[in-house]
């Protein structure tokens, strides 16, 4: 048995050799250890993204993401367990990672709050790459959703990136999600005209029109009594595809059709009574206009 002063006269090759012939058998669990919970980490971090991946409700970002959340978890579990075969006490070690986590969470907090955000858009799909949005009045086509920033192209063509955590915490309203979508048009007539032939007029505009789903069935109806005229409104359901065609052309058609069947869409008008003119021989009410373009009468305040 070698005593304290044996050791001390030994050299560091000779310590380094004696220190591994006593914890041999430490150092080859340990290595064990490492070797088999590195593997195992692996398997379940791989399997973890590819239960992940078959569900329809989780994004590949998102997958990818979790995965190796568990992967590093596992790691941190396999480095404290190689250290304990060491002795060594792990207990202050961990209290020191929690602290070093919460300075770093503290110090990060927005971007952590941006990738909770992220985490959460990417689950819950609120909206999809390709889908137009409004947004904290905003409205544009989703381009690319990441863990901290959600990118979007507005229909002018410019470039926005808001932070998740902002579009995570405003109502959004998405304008894909349902395959079918309501129009609502409504043409002011003259009160002299007909309502129900315009009415018909605009069912009719509805029938000719392809992309005019059958079900639910097109609706004219009396919207408003407005100061000079009539509005008559019209409801058809289309496919969210064709909205935004449909929409003009059914306004431009209802325009022609008025024409061409002789129902007019009155120009707003204001009725003045001058009352000091009445001395002066006028009576009643006086109609004041201006030309607005050409020949068109325009509104009179």
């Amino acid at each position: 048995m070698q005593t304290d002063t044996d050791i001390a006269a030994l050299t560091i090759p000779e310590t380094i050799f004696l220190w591994f012939q006593a914890n041999l058998m430490n150092i080859l669990g340990a290595f064990a250890v490492l070797v088999i919970g590195l593997l195992l980490a692996g398997f379940i971090s791989a399997s973890v993204s590819r239960a992940l991946l078959k569900s329809e409700r989780f994004d590949q970002t998102v997958a990818r993401f979790l995965s190796n959340v568990v992967k590093y978890a596992l790691w941190i579990v396999v480095l404290v367990t190689v250290l304990t075969q060491f002795g060594v006490e792990t207990t202050s070690i961990l209290a020191a990672l929690s602290g070093v986590a919460l300075a770093i969470g503290l110090a990060l907090q927005g971007t952590l709050s941006n990738v909770a955000s992220g985490v959460m858009i990417l689950i819950q799909k609120p909206f999809k790459v390709g889908e137009a949005i409004t947004v904290s009045g905003l409205t544009a086509t989703v381009q690319n959703i990441g863990l901290f920033t959600t990118e979007l192209k507005q229909f002018d063509g410019l470039f926005v990136m808001i932070p998740n955590s902002e579009l995570w915490n405003q109502p959004i309203i998405n304008y894909h999600r349902h395959p079918v979508r309501r129009f609502e048009l409504i043409v002011g007539i003259a009160y002299g005209d007909s309502m129900e032939k315009a009415r018909e007029q605009l069912l009719a505009l509805a029938a000719e029109d392809e992309r005019v789903l059958d079900e639910p069935a097109p609706l004219a109806f009396v919207a408003s009594l407005d100061d000079s005229s009539v509005g008559i409104g019209l409801r058809v359901w289309c496919a969210t595809g064709d909205y935004l065609a449909l929409s003009w052309a059914l306004t431009e058609a209802a325009k022609a059709r008025f024409d061409a069947v002789g129902l007019s869409i009155p120009f707003p008008q204001r009725d003045v009574n001058l009352a000091g003119l009445q001395g002066a021989g006028l009576q009643g009410p006086v109609q004041l206009g201006a030309q607005a373009g050409k020949g068109a009468p325009a509104s009179s305040e």
